[in-house]
């Protein structure tokens, strides 16, 4: 947001405070303006969103000993304990806080602030307790030149400084994400990485174990969780082929062209969703209905018992194969494969 954004977001937090019964005395438009400042400045030190809140920037404010009295060049870093931190933002800025909510500061606001380099953490005594009620915190040597130089030509500067210094709370949480993402090894030998959670864990066994087995040497097009860019050999293959992704969630969880069998595989992982019934086959028939191929439609599934409960849903026509047998697959054909197996 820009800084006449967070003014207005900032003043529509403090009216909604009001309504709730939050507010001790009114809060001036000085105070507004210097905790839409205290919020760019803790976006700019880099916290996000959800961290550069009014009750962050608030907590920051206190932390500097800054009120409508006093310039952001003038910012202390003395010591204060969680409790003096919500006083002062009771008797500065009108803002009281229920004394139980004590805990949603240090553990929502204050332990960010810490983690991100913004602030110390009992730096005057390491070793006292976790419910001591002598825990308190201190602005960084780093954090009080940004605050010191906001407004002015240094400040800039000192962001860039801080920044260079200090592994952000943003930078953290991206590093956080990126080591619980599930890799998964393409057929050409590439690595992708899916986030954790829903589908992708059986996407990933598709790809590895569903692919090298029934589809060698495919060519996987699309993974419905990267970012829809697999390279530009893939790039090439698909406008060869006018294949067009389709948007809002209709395209298939895995896309994957067979060239030497001229087979485009269109492909559900059914862990916690529907499998390919006929409503589904016949949707994604529109949707791929200008590309190049023969079309074959897999539902996947995690195990067997799963798939038993979709059984009476798949549509004629399709095949299901279980991540559990990964060796086996079913085909939903009357006649095609009808026939004896060799002993």
């Amino acid at each position: 947001m820009t800084r006449d954004e967070l003014i207005a977001d900032t003043t529509r937090g403090m009216e909604a405070l009001g309504r709730q019964g939050k507010l001790v005395h009114d809060v001036s438009p000085r105070q507004i303006e210097q905790i839409a400042d205290a919020r760019l400045m803790l976006h700019d030190m880099g916290l996000d969103a959800g961290r550069s809140n009014g009750r962050s920037a608030m907590t920051l404010m206190a932390l500097a000993h800054l009120d409508e009295t006093v310039g952001w060049e003038q910012s202390t870093d003395e010591r204060y304990t969680t409790r003096q931190i919500m006083d002062w933002i009771r008797d500065r800025l009108g803002v009281g806080y229920a004394p139980n909510t004590r805990e949603t500061f240090r553990r929502f606001t204050l332990h960010q602030l810490y983690e991100g380099g913004v602030v110390y953490y009992n730096d005057d005594d390491p070793t006292r307790p976790t419910n001591s009620p002598k825990n308190c915190y201190r602005l960084t040597p780093n954090a009080l030149s940004v605050m010191r130089a906001y407004a002015t030509d240094e400040y800039e500067g000192a962001v860039r400084r801080f920044r260079s210094e200090v592994e952000t709370w943003v930078e953290q949480q991206a590093e956080e994400r990126d080591m619980a993402r599930i890799p998964v090894h393409m057929p050409d030998g590439s690595e992708v990485h899916l986030s954790a959670g829903g589908q992708n864990a059986l996407i990933k066994k598709m790809v590895e174990e569903f692919c090298p087995r029934f589809i060698p040497g495919g060519i996987v097009l699309f993974i419905d969780d990267t970012d829809k860019a697999m390279g530009d050999v893939v790039a090439s293959t698909m406008r060869r082929l006018n294949i067009r992704i389709p948007k809002h969630g209709k395209a298939p969880d895995l896309i994957v062209w067979d060239d030497d069998k001229g087979w485009l595989f269109l492909m559900e992982a059914c862990s916690s969703h529907g499998p390919i019934d006929v409503v589904r086959k016949r949707e994604l028939g529109r949707l791929f209905q200008g590309a190049e191929g023969s079309v074959v439609y897999v539902s996947c599934f995690p195990s067997r018992a799963i798939m038993r409960q979709y059984l009476t849903d798949l549509a004629w026509e399709t095949e299901a194969w279980c991540a559990s047998d990964p060796t086996h697959m079913v085909h939903l054909d009357g006649e095609r494969f009808l026939g004896p197996y060799e002993e």
